[in-house]
């Protein structure tokens, strides 16, 4: 019996760190190119999301000054438009949605 424990625990562990080697290669695997498409149709009304973009508010931040800040990390801005915020619109985005965008903007440091 003690044996089949170990064996089912040694399973458990294994499998658990399979998971996180997948979740790790998931945000990894956060497509920029898509991000863009994504920026120009939901957040482009306000953000200066390109540099050749023609027009945007005065009163938001453009998506590469957004990426220089310090505190800038893909994640936390994935996780940032995942959230209910008053000062945006909720927009529907999947996770791999917000991360794409998260990327995108991750490209613009400098």
């Amino acid at each position: 019996m003690r044996a089949i424990f170990w064996h089912i625990l040694a399973l458990v562990v294994v499998t658990a760190a399979l998971g996180g080697v997948q979740g790790v290669s998931r945000a990894a695997a956060a497509d920029p190119d898509h991000g863009v498409v994504l920026a120009k149709r939901w957040c482009a009304t306000c953000h200066l999301v390109e540099s050749d973009q023609k027009q945007a508010s005065a009163d938001v931040p453009p998506f590469a000054v957004i990426a220089r800040k310090p505190d800038f990390s893909p994640e936390k801005i994935a996780s940032f438009l995942l959230e209910p915020h008053p000062k945006m619109p909720n927009f529907p985005l999947s996770r791999e949605e917000a991360a794409d965008i998260a990327a995108y903007i991750d490209t613009l440091r400098k």
